[in-house]
């Protein structure tokens, strides 16, 4: 008999499942497509109960695949989209559909609270995705959900108590919530009460905490053993993080979905990031973790495939990208289809192609879009150097780290060896690792580390290229505040 877990991850597109051996072997993998709710432009919502009926298919589907014959599920820890609001009422049923974390809506509260208490609140910049000003916006908008309020959660936290039927949330996602003292690891008192949220707060637990059983009569219906424990969990990008075996102070990792992150450890709480960077716990105990944030990273390559290459593949989209020259052929793309955090916190400012003109290829588009995504990445690594860390060796996850001539590139950009793993599921293995730390199969961390992580390949940078590479970018930091005004404009005079 195989000795297994599962490590779920509750994205924004999909939920996902992994079985994993107690050795690191990823048995099965299996996925369930996630609706979005968007009643207006800025608004983005789903159904925290699609999530749950997602999870118990996934797990459904890999119990009952024949690579699972003869294994026996031991533990389950959870992944989830951080700072998207799950309100319950008294009977812990959801008031309203979730608040997603590429929500934008809440501008108004965010000047509120930056008028209050300034533009940083717990070491965090105040922003639209941020819990709290969705928490606030359904106070000022929807008082009859307001008064109905008795917890809030977060998505794997709401997936994890319809496990369990227990409540907690966990350090990494609450630190996201802009009410989490990243020092005290407390609730902020002050902050909770000032804004009237205090009897509101859920019980804070460790990621690796156990956190109770499968319910009996789920345990039944998935045809799981009863005494299968369940594990608290993280925030996708911690758990992302710790699948990747990025755990230690000065290990970063780049990771590109739908948005883009660069994650890099820290456990000095008294550096003062600010540039819109997110100071965060991590779920390794004792330590946190600095992050920027880019909002249209795949985003941008799945809009340039759908809306301009619609006729090719991913892989000829980067075959003829790879054809043109470092700058695209004096083309620069900023990545900013939804906005963008870091460093600019800016939900109004929209994308933007520099240069353009009619000798530019499709292979330029192609190459000046991805170009694009990466300086948008590379800013926060400029960022993180300026405020003393070593940046030398980063860690690529995601869809950013499947292809040779992108990981290259960001080698060469970054002026960083780039290293992928051999086997890479995201958020889903950090998850794994969580419920495997908690089952007590290893002495320590470091030993589950030695076991479960190991590099295919390293890409180390071209210092020409890099050269190349900083000369456009000096140009590309310039586009922001002189397309403010204009994109703006624009968009008062699309919404009239």
């Amino acid at each position: 008999m195989i000795d297994a877990v599962l490590g779920i991850d509750i994205g924004t597109g999909s939920v996902k499942v992994i079985a994993v051996s107690r050795q690191g072997k990823v048995i099965q993998t299996v996925s369930e497509h996630l609706k979005m709710i968007q009643p207006q432009a800025g608004y983005n919502e789903q159904r925290p109960d699609d999530w749950v009926s997602a999870t118990i298919q996934c797990i459904k589907k890999i119990l009952q695949d024949p690579e699972m014959a003869n294994v026996k599920v031991h533990g389950i820890s959870l992944s989830g989209q951080m700072h998207s609001l799950v309100i319950l009422d008294q009977h812990n049923q959801p008031i309203r559909n979730a608040i997603l974390w590429n929500d934008t809506r809440t501008t108004e509260q965010c000047v509120e609270i930056r008028q209050k208490l300034g533009d940083y609140v717990l070491e965090n910049p105040v922003l639209e995705g941020f819990t709290l000003t969705k928490l606030l916006w359904i106070k000022a908008n929807e008082p009859e959900n307001w008064a109905q309020i008795a917890t809030f959660l977060l998505p794997k936290d709401y997936v994890r108590y319809k496990l369990t039927g227990n409540l907690h949330m966990e350090y990494s996602d609450a630190s996201s919530t802009l009410l989490l003292d990243p020092v005290l690891e407390t609730w902020s008192k002050e902050l909770a009460t000032h804004f009237t949220v205090d009897h509101i707060l859920p019980n804070l637990v460790a990621s690796e905490d156990f956190v109770g059983y499968v319910t009996p009569e789920l345990a039944r219906k998935l045809g799981l053993k009863e005494d299968v424990a369940v594990f608290a969990g993280g925030g996708d990008n911690a758990c992302g993080a710790l699948g990747a075996g990025v755990i230690k102070d000065e290990q970063t990792l780049c990771s590109i979905g739908t948005s883009g992150v660069v994650l890099s450890c820290d456990s000095n709480a008294k550096t003062h990031y600010r540039h819109n960077l997110h100071f965060f716990k991590h779920v390794i105990p004792n330590q946190s973790y600095v992050m920027g944030v880019t909002l249209a990273a795949g985003d941008s390559l799945n809009w340039l495939r759908s809306n301009i290459l619609s006729d090719v593949s991913y892989e000829q989209i980067f075959k003829e990208a790879n054809a043109s020259d470092i700058g695209s052929n004096g083309l620069l793309f900023a990545p900013y289809l939804s906005g963008e955090r870091t460093p600019h916190g800016d939900s109004s400012i929209r994308g933007s192609f520099i240069g353009l003109s009619a000798l530019h290829t499709r292979g330029d588009m192609a190459r000046a879009v991805i170009e694009g995504i990466t300086y948008s990445l590379y800013e926060s690594i400029c960022l993180l150097r300026a405020k003393g860390k070593a940046i030398s060796e980063v860690v690529a996850i995601g869809g950013g780290a499947k292809n040779d001539f992108w990981l290259q590139l960001q080698a060469d950009m970054f002026n960083a060896k780039v290293k992928r793993l051999k086997y890479e599921e995201g958020p889903c293995m950090g998850a794994a690792i969580l419920a495997i730390k908690g089952l007590n199969w290893y002495n320590n961390l470091d030993a589950i580390m030695e076991s479960f992580i190991c590099f295919e390949q390293v890409f180390y940078p071209n210092q020409n290229s890099h050269e190349q590479y900083q000369q456009y970018f000096e140009v590309y930091k310039k586009i922001y505040t002189q397309t403010r005004e204009l994109t703006s404009s624009l968009l008062s005079l699309s919404k009239k």
